[in-house]
């Protein structure tokens, strides 16, 4: 599949992220007491915001080369963004930029230049709050990303194909999500078809499985499912993943097993590196 058409404001692509808000998110990640997995995976979610907001940012403003949909699946299905954007489905990456809940103001530490460490402030905006309640409603939430896509997929038919990323920590509660996510990446631009990423949370302390091209080694039934529902990577992530390290074979997919909060960062950059290739 072609994977190459140029991403522009006339020419967008969008970024669809599913996110399992089940009450098992409430859980520490593996060997990091203190930091729920719905509290990482939010923290994740709003610096990726932040950096598609920068990769957009020029001399004029905003250009909207993205739109950009959150869905939450917990105790509800339904779009995760809030405030000014409560509600709102794929939303340009302009409106993103100017709508943020709010600007925190964090530390972290940084090297002081003499082999020491020193507390340095910066601004953190966030978009989306980290929630966690009820059970697993996975079908439902690649059922409503299909809709969103279909509408956005009739807008820019020509568009560089959107890319979902759906970050769960446990099975689906309301079906076999297999020939739903079959759906979502059945949906297609003239430049190829929808992308669908999995990236599985762990609570355990475990070595995570990072981007396999084959389902041997897999621990389980729900690992190898989540490999079955992941795209593979087309040409330019193949690319970047190799540039990262990874073993990336033909066949690679989009997809990560027990993944602790370092694994989940490194997931989001690599999944939406085609930002690099914006005109």
């Amino acid at each position: 599949m072609p994977y190459i058409a140029e991403i522009s404001r006339t020419n967008p692509t969008c970024f669809l992220f599913l996110v399992d808000q089940s009450s098992s998110m409430l859980e520490p990640f593996g060997g990091q007491p203190g930091k729920q997995k719905a509290e990482g995976v939010a923290d994740a979610i709003n610096r990726l915001l932040q950096n598609l907001v920068l990769k957009c940012a020029k001399a004029d403003g905003i250009r909207d080369y993205f739109y950009v949909g959150l869905i939450g699946y917990g105790g509800r299905v339904g779009s995760a963004l809030g405030g000014a954007l409560a509600g709102q489905t794929l939303v340009p990456v302009g409106g993103i930029a100017n709508n943020p809940l709010r600007v925190e103001q964090r530390t972290r530490k940084v090297d002081d230049g003499a082999g020491g460490l020193v507390e340095q402030s910066f601004k953190f905006p966030v978009w989306f709050e980290p929630t966690a309640t009820g059970r697993t409603p996975m079908c439902g939430a690649l059922t409503l990303a299909r809709q969103y896509l279909e509408v956005f997929l009739s807008q820019f038919p020509g568009c560089y194909p959107p890319l979902v990323i759906n970050i769960t920590d446990g099975m689906s509660t309301d079906g076999d999500p297999l020939p739903l996510a079959a759906a979502v990446q059945g949906l297609t631009s003239r430049d190829g078809n929808v992308l669908l990423f999995n990236a599985h949370v762990s609570a355990i302390l475990a070595h995570p499985i990072e981007y396999p091209s084959t389902e041997d080694g897999l621990p389980d039934n729900f690992a190898r499912l989540l490999f079955r529902m992941s795209s593979p990577l087309p040409p330019r992530l193949l690319e970047a993943a190799r540039g990262e390290g990874y073993p990336a074979l033909a066949g690679t997919r989009g997809f990560v097993f027990n993944a602790d909060l370092v694994s989940i960062i490194r997931f989001l950059d690599l999944g939406t590196r085609v930002a690099q290739g914006v005109r």
